[in-house]
């Protein structure tokens, strides 16, 4: 009777702890399943789902099975708070996976870390999301890093100077991106020619395109999302641009090719993973995924689910239990995961080192260009 009564009054105040759960491992994960960023979170939510059938099919972690909850925080600002703290308090989670979004990840990561309640994010690339606190931790390389990756292609690779930069304004991923991409072509003989900002949502890009046109850039760097990417694109082709276009991870979804169509041809964007990799690991990945989802293709996203979920499994093992603490410190001191996006070590900042690739649109298709490793990034 008395425990009945400390479980409800544990419902109410949302003081509950994971232990009462003593026969599954409960995990959350949080990620846009629908809204203008749904191709991000349903194939976060696929790669998710299908390491931990995977899991449960091989008997679970310490003899328990995996009890995944998701919630859907519709890509909308604001929502992934009230999510979160629903998954902790009322789902009595161990752990939670997501985002993909910068700015939906520091919504959640202080809710997180406040009740501690280990965070694995999956593409959350701004730097500010792994320095919320201890228990906040991502398993994709971050945007200092990346946003070197794509401004040394262009200088090196592509060997090209004048660059403009668009920027959605309203992400914290594509502004930091763009940030540190710029601070890095000014460091090393580039030259920005011009830049324009545009909000998430937008579908008019035509005044941002047309005074981009008149700086006459060599290169266009979009930092923003695939959405949005898609259209500016199409639009500066129709305006008569003819610089190449280039961009981050954020380009990686589903209407990006479909809506950008011939005009996104010979674009670049940096990624975390890339079908073409013949890797055993890869390959495999790709052959279960396709089988599992009726012959669809996975994208990073869904790569990075899948190792989110499978080094979680794999600190829980190490830790020998879900003692947050424990925990905790489990997923620090990971050290060369075998993941299917690349070996990961966690770092001191809770960042994984690892590498990064470049992607190019070709005949209406991602294909692989070249890897970069964090070294040759610095």
């Amino acid at each position: 009777m008395k425990r009945r009564l400390f479980l409800s009054l544990c419902s109410i105040l949302g003081l509950c702890l994971p232990a009462f759960s003593q026969d599954t491992i409960k995990i959350g994960e949080f990620g846009s399943l629908t809204g203008d960023n749904a191709s991000f979170g349903t194939s976060q939510n696929e790669g998710v789902q299908m390491a931990v059938e995977e899991i449960n099919n091989a008997g679970g972690v310490l003899g328990k099975k995996i009890d995944l909850t998701v919630e859907d925080n519709q890509t909308k600002q604001g929502q992934t708070t009230t999510i979160v703290r629903k998954l902790i308090s009322q789902d009595h989670v161990v752990a939670l996976i997501g985002e993909v979004a910068s700015s939906k990840t520091l919504e959640a990561a202080p809710v997180a870390q406040e009740a501690k309640i280990p965070l694995i994010a999956t593409a959350a690339t701004n730097p500010k999301v792994t320095q919320v606190g201890d228990y906040i931790f991502r398993v994709c390389f971050i945007d200092d890093f990346q946003a070197v990756v794509i401004a040394r292609f262009v200088l090196e690779k592509l060997h090209k100077t004048k660059v403009a930069f668009m920027t959605d304004v309203k992400q914290d991923y594509s502004v930091g991106l763009t940030q540190f991409a710029k601070d890095y072509f000014l460091k090393n003989g580039g030259q920005v020619v011009k830049e324009q900002s545009y909000s998430s949502g937008d579908k008019d890009f035509r005044a941002q395109l047309t005074d981009i046109k008149s700086a006459n850039p060599d290169v266009i760097i979009i930092t923003g999302y695939y959405p949005e990417v898609s259209l500016i694109v199409r639009e500066g082709r129709q305006l008569g641009i003819k610089a190449a276009f280039a961009g981050g991870d954020g380009w990686d979804g589903a209407s990006l090719i479909p809506v950008g169509g011939k005009a996104i041809e010979g674009a670049f964007f940096s990624n975390h993973f890339s079908t073409e990799d013949k890797s055993p690991a890869v390959q495999e990945f790709v052959a279960k995924y396709k089988k599992k989802y009726n012959n669809k293709t996975p994208d990073a996203f869904a790569a990075l689910g899948y190792d989110a979920v499978n080094l979680l499994a794999d600190a829980i093992k190490r830790a020998g239990g879900t003692d947050p603490e424990k925990l905790r410190d489990a997923i620090a001191g990971t050290k060369d995961f075998p993941g299917v996006t690349g070996k990961i070590t966690i770092n001191p900042e809770r960042n994984a080192n690892k590498s990064a690739v470049i992607i190019t649109i070709k005949d209406g298709a991602l294909h692989y260009f070249e890897t970069i490793e964090p070294k040759a990034a610095s």
